[in-house]
């Protein structure tokens, strides 16, 4: 299988250089055709959801089947639905931009209005398609969180999940891949890895020199504070001692992917026995009943760390305020700013904002102590389904003294389509349990960062080659 995975990654890198030289020349085609100049269009923007073991509902691996939805993707990419990719280019790029030309646009369009004619065959060009889970490569294991039932008219519903996991040695962690069984209904997944150390020498000896993986079924209720605090028990070492945590090793909102750092940048060790620890996992309301069967895929390493990675949180439960107070009166359009002076010299990997429903738009940006200003992100129409972690291309040096900004504006008016209340009413930033609810018919404003310390020449480091 990870040969048929590289194959098809080697495919489709094949076909997006060729397509690049192609597309200026896609208008001077009266009469496009499937096999020649819509099929490497759909397998370099559409296939990595659309497709068997992909988050989309449907497949778009062959003619037949993207014929079926000819006259939708004619639609929703001319309105720019689809491919769905809310960052403006024209602000900031990132690693693997998933956006069309207006040439492809005009293309699929006329293909259409054609009548979609085939003009060969295309089997080849789907032949390599990967049926794995996974947006990164072939995992090197795979955990299985718990079954989870969701019944129908449940509202939200919040868990805390723990998956254990032994290994031979202890190994090096590269990349954590959170995979949603239902992705419709699961807002988010925010996890975390306990290290156990100090396990005694017959233990060790008698332990099998295999993986072993042993889902625990411990999925409590994130709002019943006994059983939290037993749950947080069960985390404790053989001798009862607290140990080793890593914060968000692994997270997931709507439409995130995995992302993968060149070897050595964000890898962490782990111990022989560790677990995988899902703080908060957030299923929204059910309009039926339904089983979600997640899971974590891992990707090891034999490279140890070189540089790990820090995590910088802006805004709701972060490390600044938000200005004015997260609070939208119904019938109004607000906007809010959090900010945040960095005291060290740091290199950003990755970004993610985060709204709920009634978010409209979302800007960040640092200014340099010399006033000069440092693009990170614009996006000028939220989509709460789209919250992709955007990496950049290469890393973004931001000096110490530096302040980062974040900007979002907030629609509770009926304008807004996405509003979970109709007539609107007052929705703000709910302090509860320790710190902000995560209902998606509350609000949060957070600006997420993912860094490591500064070294000279990280402005010319590239994190594109991070995938296997």
């Amino acid at each position: 299988m990870k040969r048929v995975y590289f194959a098809f990654l080697l495919f489709v890198g094949i076909f997006a250089c060729t397509q690049s030289n192609q597309v200026d020349k896609l208008d001077s085609v009266d009469q496009p055709n499937f096999a020649k100049h819509i099929a490497p269009i759909i397998l370099n923007h559409c296939v990595r959801c659309h497709r068997n073991g992909g988050g989309a509902p449907f497949e778009l691996t062959s003619y037949d089947k993207v014929k079926q939805k000819a006259k939708t993707i004619a639609k929703v990419t001319s309105m720019r639905i689809m491919p769905p990719w809310p960052a403006d280019p024209n602000y900031a790029h990132f690693i693997d931009e998933n956006i069309l030309t207006q040439s492809q646009i005009n293309a699929i369009s006329r293909w259409v209005k054609n009548g979609c004619p085939e003009g060969g065959s295309s089997e080849k060009i789907f032949a390599n398609v990967s049926s794995e889970k996974s947006n990164i490569g072939k995992p090197d294991l795979v955990l299985s969180l718990d079954t989870v039932l969701l019944n129908e008219g449940d509202l939200d519903r919040f868990f805390l999940s723990k998956v254990n996991c032994t290994v031979p040695h202890g190994k090096y962690i590269r990349a954590i891949e959170f995979i949603p069984g239902q992705p419709k209904l699961l807002h988010h997944f925010n996890g975390h890895l306990i290290n156990y150390h100090g396990t005694s020498k017959q233990n060790l000896e008698s332990r099998p020199s295999k993986i072993e993986i042993t889902p625990v079924n411990k999925f409590e209720n994130l709002r019943e504070t006994s059983k939290t605090l037993a749950f947080q028990r069960e985390l404790l070492n053989d001798d009862r001692s607290i140990p080793e945590r890593l914060h968000s090793v692994v997270n997931y909102l709507p439409g995130v992917k995995g992302v993968m750092y060149p070897d050595g940048i964000g890898t962490y060790a782990v111990a022989e026995k560790f677990s995988i620890i899902g703080n908060d996992v957030h299923y929204g309301p059910s309009r039926k009943t339904l089983i979600d069967n997640s899971k974590i895929n891992i990707f090891f390493t034999n490279t140890p760390p070189k540089r790990g990675s820090g995590e910088l949180m802006l805004g709701t439960n972060g490390v600044s305020k938000i200005v004015p107070p997260l609070v939208v009166p119904a019938n109004k359009i607000t906007k809010h700013v959090t900010q945040y002076t960095v005291t060290d010299d740091i290199s950003i990997l990755t970004i993610n904002p985060h709204l709920h429903l009634l978010g409209k738009t979302f800007l960040a940006y640092a200014i340099k102590p010399n006033g000069d200003t440092i693009r990170l992100i614009h996006i000028p129409k939220w989509n709460f389904r789209w919250q992709y972690f955007y990496t950049f291309k290469k890393m973004v040096h931001v000096p110490r003294g530096s302040t980062i900004y974040a900007i979002a504006e907030f629609d509770n008016t009926v304008n807004n389509p996405n509003n979970p209340n109709q007539p609107p009413k007052q929705v703000a930033e709910r302090l509860e349990y320790g710190g902000s609810s995560m209902r998606a018919t509350d609000e949060m404003f957070q600006f997420i960062i993912t860094y490591v310390g500064y070294q000279p020449g990280d402005e010319e480091f590239s994190l594109e080659h991070g995938n296997r």
